[in-house]
């Protein structure tokens, strides 16, 4: 029987294709749903809050979402971004690292010591600086792992101790000056347009056709996948994004090379937590080690690796906050760096418990931390009134955190 657009009953491939779309949009809804009833959050909350603090910012000072202002806070944040990048794959096991601060300012000094007084090439004593970041993090991941001495010790122990080694390597002047060069490049250099433009490109392609094969094999596999309009409107949001992002900073100096070294690692740390057998083995032993160790994974050495992580992004976050103050000296990592960086990771989602956040949490969290820093200085309300704020702000964090956990249990999700 024929039937025309007028008829009761709709052509069948126009009604199917109907259906199905309509019940993938509701069954996706159910299932948001019952994540969001669950407690499994995800970023929501972080990225409405960072939506809500640049309104806030923007109503309160004109300039804060400016090319100039916001090409600052991303120079800003890329230092303690990197150091939160290892703060969250050691959270990730539900452990605390408290010697990233000084890791970071040894690091640094380590660097200009070979550079500068030593005639060092600036490549190679970068290189060091990592590779120093790398063993203090074996050091303390083999205390933790072999001897049983808790993170928290362990970890407060070399906050002492490398504080003092980083004062004896900088000697009686306690300040050595960076001399322009490939160090200070790595902060000063801005991608020219055309390269922006097309790193921006090659980023929204690769997501895009990863998300379509990603979406091909689990449908192969018959498992559940994101039907093409949600992929293709992830795709979409994603370089909305980054257009938006790339089109404002390249309105004053281009997309800073420091940013993209960062965004990079979290990129890459986000790959490794998500698609191989390594990152579901920290994800694994934080959720509960011991089952972990019966299922026949390596705990101790998964835990030495992810501290040896942990003080290699500590390093390089020491380097580039060298780099951008063209300088480093006896209060080189110290401050609220330690504390921005564990703030940061936990604001942007990752669990104190262990077992659930990204790489993402880090960017994230920075972001907040340090749009609420710049735009407190805007705005000039003085270091008393930031750090009461960030405080607050971490205590939100850690309590939504805590309800979600309590949430997850109730439903049986962990």
């Amino acid at each position: 029987m024929t039937t025309t657009d007028t008829g009761r009953t709709p052509p069948p491939g126009r009604s199917v294709r109907g259906r199905d779309a309509v019940r993938a949009v509701s069954d996706r809804a159910t299932r948001a749903g019952r994540r969001l009833r669950g407690g499994d959050l995800g970023a929501f909350p972080v990225v409405i809050g960072l939506a809500m603090i640049w309104t806030t910012f923007q109503t309160l000072d004109s300039s804060f979402l400016t090319a100039a202002n916001l090409t600052n806070l991303m120079l800003q944040v890329a230092s303690v971004g990197m150091i939160s990048v290892g703060i969250v794959m050691v959270l990730l096991l539900g452990e605390v690292d408290l010697s990233v601060g000084s890791v970071s300012g040894l690091c640094a000094a380590i660097m200009a010591v070979l550079n500068i007084k030593l005639g060092m090439a600036a490549e190679l004593a970068v290189l060091a600086a990592l590779a120093g970041g790398l063993a203090v993090g074996v050091v303390q991941g083999f205390f933790v792992a072999r001897f049983g001495v808790p993170s928290f010790v362990a970890t407060l122990a070399g906050l002492i101790a490398w504080q003092g080694l980083q004062l004896q390597l900088l000697g009686s002047t306690g300040t050595i000056n960076l001399s322009p060069g490939f160090i200070t490049r790595l902060v000063t250099t801005f991608l020219p347009g055309w390269a922006s433009w097309a790193l921006v490109a090659t980023v929204i392609l690769c997501y895009g056709t990863s998300q379509f094969v990603e979406s091909a094999r689990r449908t192969r596999d018959g498992l559940w996948a994101r039907p093409a309009p949600a992929v293709l409107a992830r795709t979409a949001l994603l370089a909305g994004s980054l257009l938006l992002v790339t089109a404002i900073l390249n309105g004053h100096r281009g997309v800073p090379l420091a940013v993209v070294i960062f965004i990079g690692c979290v990129v890459l740390f986000d790959l490794i937590l998500r698609h191989t057998r390594y990152g579901r083995s920290v994800f694994a032993i934080g959720g509960n080690a011991e089952a972990a160790r019966r299922a026949g994974l390596r705990v101790n050495r998964i835990r030495m690796s992810v501290f040896a992580i942990a003080g290699l992004m500590a390093a390089a976050g020491g380097v580039l906050a060298g780099a951008r103050l063209f300088a480093v000296n006896q209060s080189s990592g110290s401050g609220d760096i330690l504390l921005n960086a564990i703030a940061a990771a936990v604001i942007g989602g990752t669990s104190l418990f262990g077992g659930r956040g990204s790489a993402y949490s880090a960017l994230l969290g920075v972001l907040v931390i340090g749009s609420v820093s710049n735009g407190i200085d805007l705005i000039g309300l003085g270091a008393p009134i930031k750090l009461m704020i960030t405080g607050a702000v971490l205590l939100t964090a850690v309590t939504i955190d805590a309800l979600a956990r309590r949430s997850r249990r109730a439903t049986g999700r962990g």
